[in-house]
């Protein structure tokens, strides 16, 4: 049971946090470390954490499953200030952010999708012939062996 209601000036301890957003309290320490959330510490020493700290991890849950790093969802939220809500605009326009690169991951899984299909169907898997893994023997012109490790281009 959340003890939230009996100190609502002093903040929300980490275990709160954990209960309202489903996390183990290391992820959230974990999640500190990247400066997703910053909690300032009470007299005694102990973390306190702000009712808007429950947003950003959530979002930062949220962006982790669409493929975002940390480092990434850091630096979007890093332009706000630490302990205040963003405002609908705030998220507004971090949304706008991670639409473009959404958006090409939608094309590039549909793209895969689709090559996959026809790969599927034929069951030829050629290095030669293959559309998905080598379209017109491209990897012959890098050279002999694993290009695209080699590369990774």
């Amino acid at each position: 049971m959340a003890t939230t209601a009996a100190r609502p000036n002093q903040g929300l301890t980490i275990g709160d946090l954990a209960e309202r957003t489903g996390l183990a309290v290391s992820a959230i320490r974990f999640y500190e470390t990247y400066g997703i959330v910053k909690p300032v510490r009470n007299a005694g020493g102990h973390r306190r954490y702000g009712r808007a700290d429950i947003r950003r991890l959530s979002f930062a849950l949220v962006a982790q499953r669409l493929g975002f790093s940390l480092t990434e969802i850091a630096g979007h939220l890093a332009p706000f200030p630490d302990h205040k809500a963003l405002t609908s605009a705030d998220w507004a326009g971090i949304s706008e952010g991670f639409r473009a690169r959404i958006d090409a991951r939608i094309g590039e899984l549909e793209r895969l999708r689709d090559k996959l299909d026809g790969c599927i169907g034929c069951g030829c898997l050629s290095l030669e012939r293959c559309a998905l893994l080598n379209p017109d023997d491209r990897a012959a012109e890098k050279g002999a062996g694993p290009r695209y490790v080699i590369d990774a281009d």
